[in-house]
């Protein structure tokens, strides 16, 4: 092993300043390099890095069942815990490489060697390593860029949307990409009938000015070693209690990640930074935790309570428990291993979840539910719609926004555009005419947002419909016929950036 070769896939260092000067520079492009170790006898086996690696990750082709674990050196010659280096059912964007086992990244900080341990021989094993500090370290960096992380402060993502009991703070994709960090694609967009609880299996202990970092080397690791088209998850929570946004496309919509194989398309996934396996996660991790499902379910008119009934997509069946195709009952704020085949996330946060959902129950109150149609109507056609409370009960005399989004660079920046604004009448529905043109490209995706209002209560909270995709048709709205039809307020067509 100590003579395989080190063959740079993405990514190169450059000469940068060092100490103090070093946390004031711009976060180097994470750098990736992959080591063939072929064929390994069961066992451990050790191996010295020609260069620090903050993040290390395994691929081999059998078997795939096999457990796998890695530890690493820390500063001052001591070693780290063994950590699990296998598959953990998250994907896919796509298609991973043929026949091989990507297992999980395992975040390091920064060291220069490595043991593996195997219970049986493994075939064609590839260590790969993301470097995100130039070779300086990830946790020397954080420890040096401390004082100025905090002078400086993380933005947070936008829009506000109150919804549950609120929107929690979410700190922007953008504090931790910070520029070197961009999708593959554009994101693709779903619905959202459920939420995902993952942990990542990095080892815990890690320090808050580390985690922008270890989100880098994680996005790293998923774009470019897994093939997926962003990072995997759509919202990470650090031990310390702070949501980040993760994958592009916008905390309010409805992205599909790469978090859950075989139900991607109809999920939104939070996974807490750290590995769960013996120990909970911390307080601040687990209210923020609640708050934030509380507000994603109830903003996209999902009760947190219950199950309910999903299709496991052919896409993903791959990592699911059940066969392609089939009709699966999970519940509104499912473990990953509820879908999937893997021990994510961890059996003490597992079996922190019946109370989590008591939490959010509590948490998320009355939510509001926003539909949205399109019916042909010649000349033109109608869209319409309705709100109401999930018990059925109509919200009479509120205003709906009917929103065309669109995105630029590959989500990193999302616009929903106002085109109309309706109210609601006694039985919470609304419609207005529309004429409908051929467009070029996509065509277009709408979406109703009730926002929110002043004062507080179930009805002063925001609401959005699963989004309506119109292809090759471009829209507008015909001649206000209706009492309901507005002008759009000015505000609301603002683009912002994520």
């Amino acid at each position: 092993m100590l003579a395989a070769t080190a063959g740079a896939v993405a990514g190169g260092l450059v000469a940068r300043p060092s100490g103090a000067f070093a946390a004031l520079a711009p976060a180097p492009a994470p750098a990736l390099e992959s080591r063939w170790l072929g064929s390994l006898p069961a066992g451990v086996h050790g191996l010295e890095l020609a260069r620090g690696a903050d993040l290390l990750g395994l691929e081999w082709r059998a078997p795939a069942d096999a457990s796998v674990a890695l530890r690493f050196r820390l500063p001052g010659g001591r070693w780290s815990a063994w950590a699990r280096a296998g598959l953990d059912g998250h994907g896919p964007d796509r298609p991973g490489p043929a026949g091989s086992v990507v297992g999980e990244p395992i975040w390091t900080g920064g060291t220069a060697a490595v043991q593996l341990r195997t219970g049986r021989a493994l075939s064609a094993v590839r260590l790969h390593m993301v470097d995100v500090s130039d070779g300086a370290g990830a946790r020397e960096r954080a420890i040096a860029a401390t004082a100025v992380a905090r002078a400086a402060g993380l933005p947070l993502a936008a829009p506000l949307l109150a919804a549950g009991a609120g929107q929690p703070p979410i700190i922007a994709r953008r504090a931790w990409a910070e520029g070197v960090c961009h999708p593959r694609v554009a994101p693709g967009y779903g619905a959202v009938e459920l939420a995902f609880v993952h942990h990542t299996q990095n080892p815990n202990g890690y320090t808050r000015g580390e985690v922008p970092a270890m989100l880098r080397a994680i996005f790293a690791f998923h774009r470019y070693v897994r093939g997926w088209n962003d990072i995997g998850y759509n919202f990470v929570i650090d031990a310390y209690g702070r949501i980040f946004e993760a994958r592009a496309g916008g905390i309010d919509e409805p992205v599909v990640g790469a978090q859950a194989g075989g139900y991607n398309l109809v999920s939104s996934g939070a996974a807490v930074l750290g590995t769960f396996t013996s120990s909970p996660i911390s307080t601040a991790a687990r209210l923020a935790l609640e708050h934030l499902l509380a507000w994603k379910l109830s903003l996209h008119g999902r009760p947190a309570a219950g199950r309910v009934t999903v299709r496991v997509d052919p896409a993903g069946a791959l990592y699911s428990r059940f066969p392609a195709n089939a009709l699966v009952s999970l519940p509104r704020i499912a473990g990953h291993r509820d879908g999937d085949s893997t021990d994510c996330p961890g059996d003490a946060l597992y079996h922190q979840l019946p109370s989590i959902r008591s939490r959010v129950r509590s948490l998320a109150c009355r939510p509001l539910r926003a539909t949205l149609t399109l019916s042909p109507q010649p000349p033109g056609a109608l869209l319409g719609g309705a709100l109401d409370f999930l018990d059925g009960s109509p919200l009479a005399g509120a205003p709906v926004l009917i929103q065309a989004r669109s995105s630029a660079r590959r989500g990193e920046v999302v616009e929903e555009r106002t085109l109309a604004q309706a109210t609601t009448d006694a039985q919470g529905q609304w419609s207005l005419p529309v004429s409908l043109s051929p467009a070029h490209g996509a065509g277009t995706w709408l979406r109703a947002l009730h926002p929110p209002a002043g004062g507080s209560g179930p009805a002063a909270a925001a609401a959005v419909s699963d989004p309506l995709h119109l292809p090759a048709l471009a829209i507008r709205p015909g001649a206000p016929a209706a009492a309901s039809a507005r002008r759009p307020t000015p505000a609301a067509a603002r683009p912002r950036a994520r």
